[in-house]
């Protein structure tokens, strides 16, 4: 594919790629308008009229209904009623994703990406961390206009697609980016390793994390393999209890496919639905494997 010369297009891209076939857009207008229903009836049944809550009986439990509803969902709901952009996954792919968020959250969750989907995913985690990690600079500022209160940072990739094929083949050949180092911070030898993201990045557990970024559908774009090995490398660095989750979008594509291979591992993967892979990383602790190979 020819690069991309100008911000401008870039952002016009990114808009096309974040929407779906006409064919699933009226879908998941159904979905999103029935899930904006079921939170005002939610929220009514929570705030209530006097005494007694509107719509709702006393029969009701307390473990079945939330107790809160935080503001970050409050302007999903807001969000998604008033916008025409719809998530760029599909319905199935969001729920293997959510389906695990409800199962964790409140959680550290860590996105390579930021787009129209991003304030969903935030929402989905509520009294969670949620940080997404983005490259284009007008591209956040573009998103933020729209959902303020999102938790985003922009970060540099050392890579581009063109390299994807020598890195597979001789990052083996880089002490720095053995496993048996298994480092990211400050690791410039290993080009593998994103040294630009902020400090939290590095200190915090990150119990999911999903990479649907950076950019990989043009020769000059940074390509994911530098955040499917960071992520990877974080994975197996984990010193809490459990696994971490990893999702990784787009394995459609050779590049995506090879490297999930290659770090994530065929025999880490859980669940694949469309174009999303679901891997379960261990701490390498609790691994017995040869510490040469990731795998």
């Amino acid at each position: 594919m020819q690069q991309l010369n100008n911000t401008n297009i870039n952002i016009d891209i990114k808009m096309q790629k974040n929407q779906p076939p006409l064919g699933h857009t009226n879908f998941f207008i159904v979905f999103f308008s029935l899930a904006i229903i079921a939170a005002i009836f939610l929220i009514s049944c929570l705030i209530g009229i006097g005494d007694t809550p509107l719509f709702c009986t006393e029969s009701i439990s307390d473990e079945i209904l939330p107790t809160t509803t935080t503001p970050m969902q409050l302007d999903a709901i807001l969000h998604y009623a008033t916008s025409p952009r719809v998530p760029q996954q599909s319905l199935p792919e969001i729920n293997l994703s959510f389906n695990v968020l409800q199962s964790i959250s409140p959680c550290n969750f860590l996105v390579f990406g930021l787009g129209h989907d991003s304030l969903m995913w935030a929402s989905f985690n509520p009294n969670g961390h949620t940080l997404f990690l983005e490259e284009d600079p007008l591209w956040v500022r573009t998103i933020l206009k729209t959902a303020p209160n999102l938790n985003a940072a922009i970060i540099n990739y050392r890579t581009k697609v063109t390299d994807a094929d020598d890195l597979l083949s001789s990052y083996q050949s880089e002490p720095e980016c053995s496993p048996s180092k298994g480092y990211i911070r400050g690791n410039t030898q290993c080009k593998l390793a994103i040294t630009s993201l902020p400090e939290e990045v590095y200190d915090k557990e990150w119990d999911m994390i999903m990479i649907d970024a950076p950019r990989g559908y043009y020769n000059e774009a940074p390509g994911r393999m530098g955040a499917i090995y960071s992520a990877a490398v974080m994975a197996r660095n984990r010193k809490k209890p459990g696994v971490t989750h990893v999702f990784l979008h787009d394995v459609d594509r050779k590049v995506e496919k090879a490297y999930a291979q290659e770090f994530l591992c065929r025999k880490n993967l859980k669940k694949a639905v469309g174009r999303l892979w679901h891997f379960e990383i261990p701490p390498v602790e609790n691994v017995t494997q040869n510490n040469a190979t990731f795998c």
